[in-house]
């Protein structure tokens, strides 16, 4: 606990100084400069500041103070897990999708196959897809941050998965619905990638050689999985397909995979803070990251409030829910799984909880007995196994 302390501290005095001194870009390419108006580098002036995460000058100049390194695709030696980096090229994508990249995690049983150019014969034989959106408050992190590339490898490399992790464009230089587009097109380009199985097509050759759209998973952490869930709606509404003859296998999403996911709204859900002013600063960064588009009871936001026949829509059998019992956002996490059942959705919404930790406390401390019992959890999902008997589950 104190350590905690200490580095909140730490952190707080150097947000403080370098609000306090000229302003100066961290590297990455999270930390992309935008100053318009004609205002010049040097305004210090600040139009918003989202703690613990940026500020936003009135010059149009983002600061971030967190999220922005990032590490190359590799080949991973602890676990052999091969990545890649790939830049979406997908004609039906919004004008905002432009410079949408993904990166690509390939088991190592799947390297050699692979290096000769052979798909896999049998559909049996070809991996599930996992689509992954990362979290960061749709305002900071990476698809390419070493937080996520260390949880993909080890994610992959134990559920035998072939991942595609998306780099969306991010808040407040992309306000939303941006990410939530970007997300679309990722999965519509997987997919087609996954499909175009015919020889010399310009398909991806990890996704059109080893991927099983039959099999697809959603899934992401915090506001990744926010935007899972609103992908996961889209999909029901408008379909996955788009093929004609030879286009393939046809998706189905075999299940969405929620962690911590970021939820909120007007009014509190049992056991979730009533603090007036907590409320109000988070309905106050909510409307910072989306411009005003959604208001707080916005069912991207605050889906405990659709209609049961929006839940009916959700295109997949099964849904798993983490939350930390000292995470604020967790009651919103139970009260997610609560109204799915209540809706009469006919599938299986799964919660799991891990008492005594914070919000994607999995991330913070890979290491810890609880982040592979997490991590347990989540294989055991997506390989089609039952997590109810998990010790940490509390499902009341």
């Amino acid at each position: 606990m104190a350590g905690s302390f200490s580095s909140a501290l730490l952190l707080l005095l150097n947000m403080a100084g370098a609000l306090l001194a000229p302003p100066a870009l961290p590297p990455g390419p999270a930390a992309a400069s935008v100053v318009s108006n004609g205002a010049t580098d040097d305004d210090g002036d600040v139009d918003f500041f989202f703690f613990p995460f940026l500020v936003l000058y009135k010059s149009g100049r983002v600061q971030r103070f967190m999220g922005t390194d990032t590490v190359p695709a590799s080949t991973d030696p602890a676990t052999g897990v091969a990545s890649r980096d790939v830049v979406v090229l997908d004609a039906s994508a919004a004008a905002a999708a432009a410079g949408l990249a993904v990166r690509l995690y390939l088991p190592p049983s799947r390297l050699a196959t692979n290096r000769t150019g052979t798909d896999a014969d049998d559909e049996s034989e070809r991996l599930p897809l996992l689509v992954f959106y990362h979290g960061g408050a749709f305002v900071t992190e990476s698809a390419f941050s070493p937080t996520y590339h260390r949880y993909l490898n080890a994610l992959v490399s134990r559920a035998q998965v072939l991942a595609v992790s998306v780099e969306y464009h991010l808040a407040p230089e992309h306000r939303l619905p941006t990410a939530y587009d970007d997300a679309w097109a990722a999965l519509r380009w997987a997919l087609a990638n996954a499909r175009a199985r015919a020889a010399g097509s310009d398909s991806d050759p990890w996704l059109s050689r080893h991927a099983d759209p039959a099999r697809l998973f959603l899934g992401g952490d915090s506001a990744g999985g926010n935007i899972a869930h609103y992908v996961a709606l889209r999909a029901g509404r408008e379909g996955l397909d788009s093929g004609g003859a030879g286009a393939g296998a046809a998706a189905t999403i075999r299940g969405l995979a929620l962690l911590d996911p970021y939820f909120w709204g007007k009014r509190p859900v049992p056991s979730e803070t009533s603090d007036e002013d907590t409320r109000r600063e988070r309905e106050r960064t909510w409307s910072f990251v989306c411009g005003g588009r959604y208001g707080i009871d916005d069912p991207v936001i605050n889906p405990v409030a659709m209609a049961a026949e929006e839940w009916r829509r959700l295109p997949c059998a099964r849904v798993l829910v983490t939350v930390a019992g000292l995470d604020m956002l967790s009651a919103r996490g139970r009260a997610y799984v609560h109204a799915l059942r209540a809706s009469g959705w006919q599938g299986a919404a799964e919660l799991y909880e891990t008492p005594g930790e914070y919000h994607v406390y999995f991330l913070n401390k890979p290491d810890s007995d609880e982040a592979a019992k997490e991590m347990e959890v989540v294989v055991d999902f997506i390989n089609g196994d039952q997590v109810s008997s998990r010790a940490s589950r509390m499902d009341a």
